[in-house]
């Protein structure tokens, strides 16, 4: 099974990274508004991050 991948548009990385980049923040310095959620569950932030890019990469147009 051939799968054709093609890059991420602008908005998809952009809001991947901002996930990532809140996820990470979270580590190291209080991040007002959706800090407190997302350090409880900074794993999951991560994640969501890492399944936006693929789907991004994945389906083409996205």
């Amino acid at each position: 099974m051939r799968f054709r991948l093609s890059p991420p548009s602008p908005p998809v990385l952009l809001v991947s990274l901002a996930v990532a980049v809140t996820a990470i923040a979270t580590l190291y310095t209080k991040v007002p508004w959706v800090g407190h959620y997302v350090s409880t569950h900074r794993f999951w932030a991560m994640a969501a991050a890492y399944g936006i890019l693929l789907a991004g990469v994945v389906f083409e147009g996205l």
